[in-house]
Order: structure tokens, then sequence, then C-alpha cells
């Protein structure tokens, strides 16, 4: 049986504006991986109500999970929730359960409970919720779709308690072998190698080095057996890498 699939939705201005270094995708990406989910896409969008409605839409409706980061905080710009209920035809309102977390996290480190903290607890209706250990305003699934915070290690924890939640597939094994010689000059016998192995993906990603060309060769697969035969191969036909 095939593994799910799921699409990541980056959410921020901050991203496509070059203010912020994204790194979440590439977190989410290598769990994914290893919980055995397989990534089709990543999208970077801005902070507009109809292109993240459109977005949702289309990602949820074609993948099997579909995992967005940004835009749940407290502010004016913060309209994640408000788009993801729209997509999925939700209301959206303040839900008992998250304002008691968001009450009892303030509460406990003496920080005021203010309207703008308050918006945190606006949940879609239906959604389940998403634990956030680290600053208490919780994320929610509804449908398919995962809504969590943009704030890095925030969304760490959030995938962290998330995942274990969702049924995944095999894991997605990789083995390396890395050679200084040019990409160019062992394409035709890599071609040759990916026929001859076809559950396994052969994947080749040049590099310069001390002005020296080399190249990584990476070998993929859900299959322990079919990678093992198939990077024996690769060792076999480029002996001089490592």
């Amino acid at each position: 049986m095939p593994n799910p699939t799921c699409a990541i939705l980056i959410i921020g201005d901050e991203i496509l504006t070059g203010r912020t270094r994204e790194g979440n995708a590439h977190h989410l990406a290598g769990e994914l991986v290893k919980a055995g989910f397989d990534l089709r896409q990543i999208r970077v969008i801005s902070d507009d109500h109809p292109t993240i409605v459109a977005a949702v839409r289309e990602l949820s409706g074609t993948h099997d999970h579909l995992f967005t980061s940004g835009g749940i905080g407290p502010t004016h710009d913060d309209i994640t929730a408000d788009a993801v209920a729209e997509a999925f035809g939700r209301s959206i309102g303040i839900r008992d359960d998250a304002r008691a977390i968001l009450a009892a996290h303030y509460a406990a480190r003496g920080v005021e409970f203010t309207e703008a903290r308050l918006r945190m607890a606006r949940i879609p209706e239906g959604a389940s919720l998403i634990d956030n250990p680290v600053s208490g305003a919780p994320g929610f699934s509804i449908g398919n779709c995962h809504v969590m915070a943009g704030v890095p290690n925030i969304f760490q924890a959030m995938v962290a308690g998330l995942l274990p939640r969702l049924a995944g597939g095999q894991p997605l094994l990789s083995r390396n072998w890395q050679m200084m010689v040019a990409e160019a000059a062992i394409a035709d016998a890599l071609r040759d190698l990916a026929a001859a192995h076809p559950a396994v993906s052969f994947g080749s990603y040049p590099f310069v080095t001390e002005g020296q060309y080399g190249t990584n060769l990476v070998a993929r697969s859900t299959e322990p057996a079919a990678l093992d035969a198939a990077f024996a191969a690769l060792q076999d036909a480029f002996p001089e890498g490592r």
C-alpha cells in the first residue's frame, strides 16, 4: 500500500520578502520521511485571505494531508485560522477549551490575558486541537488539514505531538555515496542503474570543494532489501566513491 501523500503550505509575507529564512518546511520534510509520508509539494504564499483559502482547498483536495505553518498568532495579520475555516465551510469563534488552555498558560506566568491573546483561542467548528507545550496557543486539525504556528521552536513542538496521531506508512530509507567526479561523467551509468532497480530512486547532487567537482549519489526506497541491492550495485559501478 503506498504511503499517504501530503503537502506543506508556508504562509507569511516575511518569507516572501526575505526578512525571515524559512526552516519549518525543511524540518517537517525530514520528520515526514521518517514517519512514512510521501511529501509531494511545498508552497509558500502571502498573508492574503483569498490566496490562503484557494491554496488550502486545492492542496487538501489533492493530498491525503496538508500541513500549514504561520498566521495563527495574536495580531491583525494572523488570518490563517479564518481562511482555513472558510476553505472548509466552517464557522469560527472562541472555543472554551482553547480559552482555558491559554488562560492557564498566562496565569502561571503572571501575564495578562489580553483581547489580542484571546484571538488565539478562535478555532474553526469541529476542529481538534494540536498541543502547543511552548507557548500555550494551540494549533488545530480540521479535515485533513493541520494548522500550526510559524515560530520554529513552537512549530517543531507541535509537529512532535501531531505526527504520532496520524497513520503513516513505510519510512523512506536512503544511502549516500560520494565521489570526486563531475556529475556529467556518471550520468549514463546512473541512468542504467536506475532502470535496473525500479523500486529505488536515485538522485545525483553535484558540489564543488577546493576547486574540485564532486557528486553525491543518493539511493532511496521504502523497501530495505531493494535498497541494499541497489546500493551494492551502485558501489560496484562507482568503486572510486566512499
